[in-house]
């Protein structure tokens, strides 16, 4: 039962890392389109 507690945890674990990851890059976009846009005035 423990083993299956650990590996349910380290799922969730990883599933929230690549949910953080993909925000962070959203946001990398974000920013880039705001400094592009600046740059053309």
């Amino acid at each position: 039962m423990k083993k299956l507690a650990i590996i349910f945890l380290g799922l969730v674990f990883l599933a929230g890392c690549n949910t953080i990851n993909g925000f962070g890059r959203d946001v990398q976009k974000v920013g880039e389109k705001i400094e592009d846009s600046t740059k053309k005035k």
